[in-house]
C-alpha cells in the first residue's frame, strides 16, 4: 500500500476514503459528505462481498456505525446495513442490524414490516433467543413490556419465534394511520403457518384501529367471522347476553327455536355489534384524514420542512390530545418527532405534554435525553436546559450540573448557559457558589472577552438583587470598566443598574453625576459604533428631561450635538481624528459583531407560531 491508511481498497480507494473521512470529521452535520464516504466504502474492493479483506469490511462497518449513530432515523440505511450484512456475513449479523434500528427507530413501519419480512424468510430452525451478545439491543427496545425469561431458558419453535417478533413490532407500530403494511404482513404469515385462528385474532385487534385501508381489514374479519365459532367471536358474558336476549326475543314472540336458528339470531346480533365497531373505526378515520393528507414528508430529513408542514402537525396533535386516547397522542407524537426532530418546538412541546400526564417522570427524561443527544444541535441549548431544569426539580442537581458543564465544553461563550449555571449554584447552594460559576468562567482562557463582560454584569447584578450592595455591585462595575470597555453589554447592563436606582429630590444630584459618569465613561473609553452610542444616548438624555435638574438641559444639548449633530461636532469626527492618528484601533468586523450583540436566553426569543407563514421553516 502507498502512503494513506489502509482501508482496505486501492491506494487510489484510501486516498478518496481518507479524504471523504477528513470531510466528514470537519463538519458532521453535513449530510451530503456522509452519503459520499458510504458510496465509497461501498464500492471499495469492487464491490463488497463475503470474500472482501477484512479491512474493508471494517472500514464499510466503521462508517455505517458512525453514519447511523449522528443520523439514526434513517430508515432506509438501516435496511441497506441489514441487507449488506446478510450477503457479508450472514443472516445472524443482518439481524443484529435489524434489531439497532428497530431500537433506534422504533415507529418505523417500513423497518419493523423489512425486519419481520427478514425473519419470515430467514428462519428455518429452531434456536435460542436473545443471545445476550448479539441482542442486547431487544432488552432496551422491549422495557416497557418487562424483563424477557432468562435466555438459556428460552426455546422457541420457528414459528412462535416470528409470532413474538411480530408482536414486538405490533407495540410500537400497531396504531400507526398507515400501519396496514405490517398487518398485512403479519396476515401473510399467519396464513402462511394457516393459523386460521391466529389470522381470525389479527383481523379481530385491527377493525378497532382508525388507519389507512382499514374497510378492507372489517371485510375479510366479517367472512371469516361467519365460519368461527361463537365462543371465538365474544366473551362468554357477552355470549350468554346474547343468547338470553334470543331466547327472550322468541318466548315474547311464542316461538320454539331450534338451537340452530338460535345460533344464527346470535350470530345477527354479534354481526351487528361489529359493524357499529366498523362505523366507529370508519368516523374514527375520518376525523383524522384531513391531517394525514396534508403530510408530504413523513420521515425524517436533514432538510427544512415547510411552514404548512410544522402547522398541519401542531393541528393534528390539537386534535389528538382533545380526543384524549394517551397511547394514540404517544403515537402521534413519535411519528412528529421523527419528521420534524431538528425543530425543537416540538420538542418541547412533546416534553410539556408528557409532564402533563401523571407518573410519567421517566417518560419526559427519555424526550429530553434524545432532544439533547441525538437530534437538537448544541448551537441551540434551550432544550438541553430545560431538561436540566427537569433534573433539578427532579433532586437529580449533580444531573443538572452535568448538563451545563456539557453544553459549556462545546459552547463556552453561552451567555444564557453560564447565567443558568449561576442562578442553579444560587437556588442550590447559595451566593458565593453563583458567583464561584462567573468566576471560573472570567477566568478561562476560552471565554471571549465579550462574553466575560456578560459575566461581570451578572456578578454586580447578583451582589445588588440577591446580596442587596449596591456599592459592591457599583464596585464591581467600575473595576472592569477598561477591560470590558468595548462590549455593549457591559455598558447597557450599568446603565440601567444606575437607573434603577431608587432617588429623593435630596439625592437626586449625586444620582445624575452617577449616571453622566456611566455615559461618558462609555463615550471616550469603548469603541461602539456612533449607532450603539446613540441608542444609549437617547436612553440618557430621557433620563435628564425627566429627572434632572436645573442644569440639566444644558447637558441634554451637548448629548444631543455630540450624538446627533454633523460630523464637524460630533463624536463622529472624534473617533474619525483618533484613527487617524493611531490612538484608537477600529474593532474589526468580526470582533464588532460580538462587541454589540445582544444576549438573549430562550424565552426571550420565543414567540407563538405564524400558522400563515410560508416558505421553508428554519430550524433556527
Amino acid at each position: 500500500m502507498g502512503d494513506f491508511n489502509n482501508y482496505g481498497g486501492t491506494d487510489e480507494e484510501n486516498s478518496e476514503i481518507a479524504r471523504l473521512t477528513a470531510d466528514v470529521e470537519a463538519d458532521t452535520d453535513n449530510f451530503e459528505n456522509w452519503e459520499k464516504l458510504i458510496r465509497a466504502c461501498e464500492s471499495l474492493d469492487g464491490g463488497l462481498n463475503r470474500n472482501s479483506s477484512p479491512q474493508a469490511l471494517a472500514t464499510l462497518r466503521n462508517s455505517y456505525d458512525r453514519f447511523l449513530l449522528k443520523f439514526p432515523l434513517l430508515f432506509g440505511y438501516w435496511k441497506k446495513y441489514a441487507d449488506l450484512e446478510f450477503n457479508i456475513a450472514g443472516p445472524e449479523s443482518a439481524e443484529i442490524v435489524y434489531e439497532r434500528g428497530c431500537a433506534s427507530i422504533t415507529n418505523s413501519v417500513d423497518l419493523w414490516t423489512e425486519y419481520c419480512s427478514f425473519k419470515m424468510e430467514t428462519t428455518h430452525i429452531p434456536h435460542l433467543i436473545p443471545r445476550p451478545s448479539s441482542h442486547a439491543a431487544i432488552l432496551s427496545c422491549d422495557a416497557a413490556r418487562g424483563p424477557p425469561a432468562e435466555p438459556s431458558k428460552r426455546y422457541f419453535e420457528p414459528s412462535t419465534l416470528s409470532t413474538w417478533l411480530f408482536e414486538r413490532a405490533a407495540t410500537h407500530i400497531g396504531l400507526d394511520f398507515l400501519s396496514h403494511p405490517f398487518w398485512d404482513k403479519y396476515l401473510e404469515y399467519e396464513t402462511r403457518q394457516e393459523a386460521h385462528d391466529k389470522i381470525f385474532d389479527i383481523l379481530k385487534r385491527v377493525i378497532h384501529i382508525p388507519m389507512h385501508q382499514y374497510a378492507r381489514y372489517y371485510e375479510r374479519f366479517r367472512q371469516l367471522a361467519h365460519t368461527r365459532p361463537l365462543e371465538e367471536l365474544v366473551s362468554a358474558e357477552e355470549l350468554a347476553r346474547y343468547r338470553a336476549e334470543v331466547e327472550d326475543e322468541a318466548v315474547h314472540l311464542g316461538l320454539q327455536k331450534t338451537e340452530l336458528e338460535v345460533e344464527r339470531d346470535i350470530r345477527g346480533k354479534i354481526d351487528q355489534f361489529f359493524y357499529l365497531t366498523f362505523q366507529n373505526t370508519q368516523t374514527e378515520t375520518t376525523k383524522r384524514w384531513t391531517y394525514e393528507a396534508e403530510i408530504k414528508r413523513p420521515y425524517f430529513h436533514v432538510t427544512e420542512l415547510d411552514h404548512s408542514q410544522l402547522a398541519n402537525w401542531r393541528k393534528y396533535l390539537d386534535f389528538e390530545e382533545a380526543e384524549g386516547d394517551y397511547n394514540r397522542i404517544v403515537v402521534l407524537y413519535e411519528r412528529c418527532m421523527v419528521t420534524c426532530a431538528l425543530y425543537d418546538e416540538m420538542w418541547f412541546r412533546y416534553a410539556r405534554w408528557m409532564a402533563g400526564q401523571e407518573g410519567k417522570e421517566e417518560e419526559v427524561r427519555n424526550i429530553y435525553l434524545r432532544a439533547a443527544t441525538l437530534f437538537v444541535p448544541i448551537s441551540r441549548p434551550g432544550i438541553r436546559l430545560q431538561f436540566a431544569y427537569f433534573e433539578e426539580v427532579n433532586d437529580r442537581v449533580d444531573r443538572a450540573r452535568a448538563i451545563h458543564e456539557a453544553v459549556l465544553d462545546i459552547l463556552p461563550d453561552s451567555v444564557e448557559t453560564i447565567v443558568s449555571w449561576a442562578n442553579l449554584e444560587r437556588r442550590q447552594a447559595g451566593l458565593d457558589a453563583a458567583i464561584e460559576v462567573l468566576r471560573a468562567q472570567i477566568a478561562s482562557p476560552s471565554v471571549s472577552i465579550y462574553t466575560k463582560a456578560a459575566c461581570v454584569t451578572e456578578w454586580a447584578t447578583l451582589l445588588w438583587k440577591v446580596k442587596g450592595s449596591v456599592d459592591e455591585a457599583r464596585a464591581a462595575f467600575s473595576k472592569d470598566a477598561d477591560a470590558y470597555a468595548d462590549s455593549r453589554h457591559f455598558w447597557q447592563q450599568w446603565f440601567d443598574f444606575e437607573l434603577q436606582q431608587p432617588t429623593n429630590s435630596e439625592m437626586e444630584t449625586k444620582h445624575l453625576e452617577l449616571v453622566k459618569r456611566v455615559f461618558t465613561q462609555m463615550c471616550t473609553k469603548s469603541r461602539l459604533s456612533l449607532s450603539i452610542k446613540q441608542e444609549l444616548g437617547r436612553i440618557y438624555m430621557n433620563y435628564l428631561q425627566n429627572r434632572g435638574g436645573k442644569e440639566a438641559m444644558k447637558d441634554f444639548l451637548d448629548v444631543d450635538r455630540q450624538m446627533f449633530g454633523p460630523r464637524s461636532v460630533s463624536l463622529a469626527a472624534n473617533a474619525k481624528d483618533g484613527k487617524e492618528n493611531g490612538v484608537v484601533p477600529e474593532l474589526d468586523p468580526t470582533s464588532r459583531l460580538k462587541a454589540e450583540g445582544r444576549f438573549y436566553n430562550y424565552y426571550e426569543l420565543h414567540a407563538d407560531p405564524d400558522e400563515n407563514a410560508q416558505g421553508l421553516a428554519d430550524f433556527n
